[in-house]
């Protein structure tokens, strides 16, 4: 984070921890220290010791995913040093070195006594304050700036927009201030000239961008056809990260791939019809002897072209994986160098009507790595937790060949649903009339987006991805009354494909763990085995919300609050913390869930308690 030097010691003036690096606080976004305001440096400029190991993260099925769309925009990922932590800072001996460096933006503040707005054009600058006859230092950042869908971000045109507005020149000398009014509404906020000229900031002008990436550095200017908007740098549309995740699984493909590796000077000519004669010499033998030579080819075709062997969509091998697990036995128990355990837990009174399994996972791995941005306008990601990477997402860095990322040990509880009862439910002409009425809001939702052909509209999520997400919702604020941890320490990854999908997937995996540790106590997964018991207390935390009949008949059709993502939902039942949501919440209807008022009983999937 900034620091000041001064009399030989360097004083923090914030900090954050790695993990929000990869997510809220990464390369490009804005922050806000006790007296300043910077921004996050991109990739470029994180420093790590040069006497220490670069602190890698390997998760091959993840890094392979992002390395595959990366290739499509002409980008490249390291297949040996794809993702990094965040360097961690040493405030007690610091060093240009090390860290991550920011760099004070906006660079235009306003004097908290006689408002004027003033650029600062260097860090010694101070302001003169015509309020109090001297040089002051009562001033802050304006909390304004000039932001593009495209990501970039710089100063807003303060001069020339208070002139442009009336049709004049910017003064050559300004002397600007700003006045908030009494409320400070935004509608009552006005810029001034001394010349006499003044404007307000809902004034619309289209002004062009500038294409500024000022986290780049120098060289981070860009082409930009886009005009810009004025934004709050604190706005929760300033900074939109794009975070891809995977579990860590068992991957034969690259289980083989590493054992290959190593007899690349033996079998780096080896074609299909001269592999069975290589596989006599018993180095290679013992290495790849379980293996077929179609499978052995792959892997040393991805080592030549140093390209990553593609297993498909991260979710749906997760799913298989988890629907693949072997029975919970006594005694069986994971090793310490585990990082994937998991069982199949069947209770005694058999499982409530709609599940098919439930799996209990003593030990997760999750991997999570930051591959962009958006400013204004999010970017959802489909189905698999995937983006579509284009050119309204932000690079991190100019000249890197890695992404920042974070890992995190825990357990979870996976709860598959039975396909056959799904789509009888998804049938059903109450839900199909439902479904209509949210995919109506959802298409009024994507009218407010901007959609060209170089971003195509999201996808529909379907009714079960509302049910499901809905459900999850439900189960984290039950479970978390229950299992010692705290409801945002429970997380979700809502693993869903509509039948018509070659593999159909229904299934919900809540999980709790955090960067760093070394995992958990096993208080969620005892949790599990008392499915039926929470799942009984979400059916009656969501069959009456506080804001009732209000949220229960809420239409995201045309709705003028513009909450055309949720039906039946709000903070009254449905809303959870942004760091246990997918999808910052939105995508939700507990009317699919459970009966609620001014709905038919058969729209719920658990039209009565579990």
């Amino acid at each position: 984070m900034k620091r000041r030097f001064g009399g030989g010691v360097a004083q923090p003036e914030g900090s954050v921890r790695r993990s929000q690096v990869v997510t809220t606080y990464g390369p490009g976004s804005m922050v806000d220290l006790l007296d300043e305001a910077v921004l996050i440096g991109g990739l470029d400029s994180w420093y790590y010791p040069k006497d220490e190991p670069i602190p890698a993260i390997d998760e091959s099925r993840l890094r392979d995913a992002i390395a595959e769309r990366f290739r499509k925009l002409g980008r490249e990922l390291s297949i040996e040093d794809g993702f990094r932590s965040p360097p961690v800072s040493q405030d007690s001996e610091p060093t240009k070195y090390n860290g991550i460096r920011s760099l004070e933006f906006p660079r235009w503040f306003v004097c908290q006594n006689c408002h004027g707005l003033e650029g600062r054009v260097s860090a010694d600058a101070k302001h003169f304050c015509e309020h109090k006859n001297k040089h002051d230092d009562a001033v802050v950042p304006v909390r304004f700036v000039a932001a593009c869908k495209r990501g970039h971000v710089d100063d807003f045109p303060w001069n020339f927009f208070v002139h442009a507005v009336n049709g004049k020149d910017p003064c050559g000398g300004p002397s600007l201030s700003l006045h908030e009014g009494k409320t400070g509404d935004f509608s009552e906020i006005e810029v001034r000239c001394a010349c006499g000229e003044k404007a307000r900031l809902n004034t619309h002008l289209a002004l062009p961008c500038s294409g500024q990436r000022p986290w780049l550095g120098r060289d981070g200017r860009e082409e930009c056809p886009e005009e810009i908007r004025l934004t709050v740098r604190t706005a929760s549309n300033s900074y939109f990260p794009q975070v891809m995740s995977a579990l860590s699984i068992p991957d034969p493909a690259n289980e083989l791939r590493e054992k290959v590796r190593p007899l690349m000077e033996v079998l780096g000519d080896a074609t299909l019809e001269d592999l069975p004669v290589f596989r006599k010499g018993s180095k290679v033998k013992a290495a790849i002897g379980e293996y077929s030579d179609v499978d052995v080819l792959a892997a040393l075709q991805s080592l030549r072209d140093n390209t990553p062997l593609v297993q498909g969509s991260l979710r749906s091998a997760e799913f298989t994986r988890f629907m693949s697990s072997a029975r919970e036995v006594s005694g069986d128990l994971p090793s310490i160098g585990d990082e994937f355990f998991a069982r199949t837990y069947a209770p005694k009174d058999g499982l409530p009507n709609g599940l098919t399994k439930l799996v209990l996972a003593h030990k997760l791995r999750e991997v999570a790595a930051l591959i962009g941005f958006t400013r204004l306008e999010p970017a959802s990601p489909d189905l698999q937790g995937e983006y579509d990477l284009g050119v309204k997402t932000a690079a991190l860095g100019l000249r890197t060949k890695w992404l920042p990322a974070t890992e995190m040990l825990g357990e979870g509880v996976f709860i598959a649903f039975d396909e056959g009862v799904i789509r009888a439910w998804e049938e059903r002409d109450v839900v199909v009339k439902r479904t209509e009425k949210l995919q109506a809001g959802f298409a009024d939702w994507v009218k407010t987006l901007t959609i060209d052909d170089e971003r195509p509209p999201p996808a529909f999520p379907g009714a079960r991805f509302y049910m499901l997400h809905s459900l999850s919702h439900l189960l984290m604020s039950a479970i978390s009354l229950e299992c010692g941890y705290a409801a945002s320490a429970i997380r979700e990854r809502i693993y869903c494909a509509p039948a018509t999908d070659e593999k159909p997937m229904a299934a919900i995996l809540l999980s709790t763990g955090s960067p760093g540790s070394g995992g958990t106590l096993g208080g969620l997964v005892e949790q599990g085995r008392r499915i039926r018991e929470h799942l009984q207390r979400a059916f009656d935390m969501g069959r009456l919300c506080s804001n009732d009949p209000v949220c229960s008949t809420h239409s995201p059709k045309a709705d003028r609050a513009e909450r055309f993502l949720e039906g039946a939902a709000c903070h009254g039942c449905l809303f959870v913390s942004e760091s246990s949501c997918e999808r910052f919440n939105r995508n939700l209807d507990r009317a699919l869930v459970v009966p609620s008022i001014g709905h038919p009983v058969e729209l719920a999937f658990f039209s009565k308690r579990p």
